[in-house]
């Protein structure tokens, strides 16, 4: 019989924890890009704040408007002189207040 070259239990044990360091540390990075990215999901925000756009060009809602959604406060004010309307959205996160400001005109519809 041949003789087959084998490895240490020392070398095995070594390559074992290397592999358990690997996919801890991918394990962990993935962990945190994940993390982050739900964290910077507006999605569902954006979707209700093009629904009040929506109602306020329709007359559905009146300004000045407030209301608190998912955390969210927002607020819609009174358009400015050139027919802009602005809407601010804040929340308050462990890291600071998160603010975001969505714009839309308000202007006469075209035919």
């Amino acid at each position: 019989m041949k003789k087959i070259k084998a490895s240490t239990l020392m070398e095995t044990m070594v390559a074992t924890v290397l592999i358990i360091v690997i996919f801890m540390l991918a394990s962990l990075i993935m962990n945190s890009l994940f993390a982050a990215k739900m964290q910077e999901n507006h999605a569902s925000l954006d979707n209700y704040m093009d629904k009040l756009e929506y109602l306020r060009a329709n007359g559905k809602i009146a300004l000045p408007y407030y209301e608190e959604r998912d955390g969210w406060k927002i607020s819609i004010n009174n358009p400015e002189m050139n027919g802009i309307v602005r809407i601010m959205a804040e929340k308050e996160l462990e890291t600071g207040i998160k603010k975001l400001e969505y714009v839309f005109y308000e202007g006469q519809p075209q035919k």
